[in-house]
C-alpha cells in the first residue's frame, strides 16, 4: 500500500482532512499479532526521504504525525483559532474580527500590567507613552454598550488594576494629620497619567450593565476590596475622588460584599480614632456612607446603631475633625432622620467630646448642634435640655467673640426658639445671667446687640419669669459679695495673727454661703 504525501504547502492543507482516514485504513489492515519480520513498504513518495522500502510501520507513523503537526502549525499561523495563541497587543481593535477582540483585550491588559517608575522622568519614556496609548484603547473598548466580558477578561482586568494601583505610599514627612494645618499643600502622584486611566477602566468595568456580580465576585473579592480601601490613605485628592466613585459603585452592585465593606470601613475608622489619628481619606469614606445610611431599612439593625455610637460619635474627638466635619454631620443627621429617638444619644455624645480649649472646634460643634436641634423631637429635646444649655451657657460666656456670637445665633432659629420658649421654665434660669451680662457689658458690638435681642424675646414671652430670674441673679451677686468679704476678713485676720509668733489658730473660712471651720497653723520668724 502506498501513501501519498504532497510536496506543495498548498496541498498540505487539503491533506489535513485525508490523513486521519488513511491512518484508519492502515490500522484496520494490520494483523492483531505482530510478525517476527517487519513488513516493508516498497512504494513511497519522492517528497519524503523517511519512507523507504526498508522503513518500518513505526517510522511511517512518525513521518505522518510530523507532517500533520506541520499542517496544524501552518494553519494556525494563517487562521489563529486557539485560545492559547495570543494576539499582538499593539494591534488596534478595529483591525481584528469581533471574535478575536476578547483575546486582544487580554493581550493589551497583560502589556499594561508592567509598572514603570515615574520618579525618573527621563527613563522609559517611549514605553510609558506606549502603555498610556494602550490604556486609552482599553478604556474606549470598555465604553461600548454591547460589550460582554468573559471570565478571562474579568480576571485580566482585576489583575492589571491590582498591579498598577495596589502599592505602598511614600513616607509621610509631616507629623500633623492632614486637615489640621490649612497651609499644607496636597501631594500629587507623578504616575497619575497612568493611574487615572487605570481607575477609569476599573470604574467602567464595575459600571457595566452586562456585568454579572455573581461571576465577578470571585475576582473582586475580599482581598481586592481591602487593598482598594487601603488606597484611601493616599495624599493625592484626585486618587481619593476616583476611589470614592469606584467603591460607591461596588457597594451598590455587589450586595454580597456590603456587610464586609461596612466592617472594613469601621475598622479603618477605629484605628484612626483610637490609635493613629492620621488618615487622609476619612472625608471620602464618610461621604460614601452618607448615601449608604440613607438607604438603611427600618427598623435600624443593631449593627447600624453601633456604627453610630462607636464610630461616628467618637469621630468628633480627633484634632483633625475639621477636615471631615461636614461629611460627619451629614451622616449623623441621616441617622436621626431615620430614627428620631437617636437624637438624644447623639447630643449626649457631642457633650462628651465637646472641646474646651479649641475655639474653632467649638464653632463646628455649635453649627452641628443647630442642625441637630432643627430635626429633634420635643420629647427627645426634654431629655437633654438641661446639660445641653449648661454647655451653651459656657459658650455664651466665652472670651472668644465668635463662639459667643454663634451661641447667641441659636435664638434666631425659629424651631430652636420654639423649643426654648416651650421649656423656658427650665432653660431661662440656666442662661439668663450670661445673656444679661452680655447685653450690658460685652465688648463686641455684634454680641452685645444679639444679647439685647434675646433679652427682649424673654421679656415679650414671659416677663414674670424674667423678673424672677433677675431676682435670682441679684441674690447670687449678693451671696458672692458676702463670700468675697468674708474671705478678705479671714486673710486679714490670718495676717494679724501671723505677726504674734507660732500659734494655733482656728479660722472660719467662708466659701459663698457655706461657712466651714478649718484648723490652721500659722508661723512667722
Amino acid at each position: 500500500m502506498s501513501i501519498f504525501v504532497p510536496e506543495s504547502p498548498g496541498l498540505l492543507l487539503a491533506a489535513n482532512s485525508t490523513i486521519p482516514t488513511m491512518l484508519k485504513q492502515i490500522l484496520a489492515k494490520l494483523p492483531r499479532k505482530s510478525s517476527k519480520s517487519n513488513q516493508n513498504y516498497s512504494e513511497g513518495s519522492n517528497a519524503t526521504t523517511d519512507l523507504s522500502n526498508n522503513g518500518s510501520f513505526t517510522n511511517t507513523c512518525s513521518v505522518i504525525s510530523s507532517r500533520l503537526n506541520a499542517v496544524k502549525k501552518m494553519s494556525s499561523s494563517i487562521f489563529p483559532t486557539s485560545n492559547g495563541d495570543m494576539i499582538q497587543p499593539h494591534l488596534s481593535f478595529k483591525d481584528v474580527q469581533n471574535s478575536e477582540k476578547p483575546r486582544l483585550l487580554i493581550s493589551k491588559l497583560n502589556l499594561c500590567s508592567i509598572v514603570y517608575d515615574f520618579n525618573d522622568q527621563d527613563k522609559d519614556n517611549a514605553e510609558k507613552d506606549q502603555k498610556r496609548q494602550v490604556l486609552v484603547e482599553i478604556l474606549d473598548y470598555l465604553g461600548s454598550d454591547s460589550i460582554k466580558l468573559a471570565e478571562p477578561a474579568m480576571s485580566a482586568i482585576c489583575k492589571t488594576c491590582g498591579a498598577n494601583l495596589f502599592r505602598e505610599f511614600p513616607p509621610k514627612y509631616s507629623n500633623s494629620p492632614r486637615g489640621e494645618t490649612e497651609d499644607e499643600d496636597p501631594w500629587f502622584d507623578p504616575a497619575w497619567s497612568h493611574l487615572q486611566l487605570v481607575y477609569e477602566i476599573l470604574l467602567r468595568f464595575v459600571s457595566l450593565s452586562s456585568l454579572d456580580p455573581k461571576v465577578a465576585k470571585q475576582y473582586i473579592d475580599h482581598s481586592f476590596l481591602l487593598k482598594l480601601l487601603n488606597l484611601f490613605d493616599s495624599e493625592d485628592p484626585r486618587e481619593r475622588d476616583c476611589l470614592k466613585s469606584i467603591l460607591h459603585r461596588i457597594y451598590g452592585k455587589f450586595m454580597v460584599h456590603r456587610s464586609f465593606i461596612r466592617m472594613a470601613v469601621s475598622n479603618i475608622m477605629y484605628q484612626f480614632v483610637y490609635e493613629t489619628e492620621k488618615h487622609n481619606g476619612i472625608a471620602e469614606l464618610l461621604e460614601i456612607f452618607g448615601s449608604v445610611i440613607s438607604g438603611f431599612a427600618l427598623p435600624l439593625k443593631k449593627e447600624h446603631k453601633m456604627f453610630l455610637s462607636r464610630v461616628l460619635i467618637p469621630l468628633h474627638k480627633p484634632k483633625s475633625v475639621g477636615s471631615y466635619h461636614h461629611q460627619l454631620t451629614y451622616c449623623v443627621v441621616q441617622f436621626i432622620e431615620k430614627d428620631p429617638r437617636l437624637a438624644s444619644v447623639v447630643i449626649n455624645g457631642l457633650l462628651k467630646y465637646w472641646p474646651v480649649t479649641s475655639s474653632q472646634k467649638q464653632l463646628m460643634f455649635l453649627s452641628e448642634l443647630e442642625e441637630l436641634l432643627e430635626i429633634i423631637r420635643t420629647d427627645e429635646f426634654e431629655k437633654i435640655m438641661v446639660p445641653l444649655f449648661r454647655r451653651i451657657r459656657s459658650c455664651l460666656d466665652s472670651y472668644h467673640f465668635q463662639v459667643a456670637e454663634r451661641a447667641h445665633f441659636l435664638w434666631n432659629n425659629e424651631h430652636i426658639h420654639h423649643l426654648i420658649m416651650s421649656n423656658r421654665q427650665a432653660i431661662m434660669p440656666i442662661v439668663f445671667s450670661s445673656i444679661q451680662h452680655n447685653s450690658k457689658n460685652h465688648w463686641n458690638r455684634t454680641v452685645l446687640n444679639l444679647a439685647q435681642n434675646v433679652m427682649k424675646m424673654f421679656q415679650e414671652v414671659d416677663e414674670q419669669l424674667v423678673l424672677s430670674c433677675q431676682g435670682k441673679v441679684e441674690e447670687d451677686k449678693s451671696a458672692t459679695t458676702v463670700a468675697a468679704e468674708r474671705r478678705r476678713l479671714t486673710w486679714e485676720h490670718l495676717e494679724t495673727v501671723a505677726g504674734g509668733g507660732f500659734q494655733h489658730v482656728v479660722v472660719q473660712v467662708s466659701v459663698l454661703e457655706k461657712p466651714t471651720t478649718a484648723m490652721c497653723v500659722v508661723s512667722c520668724p
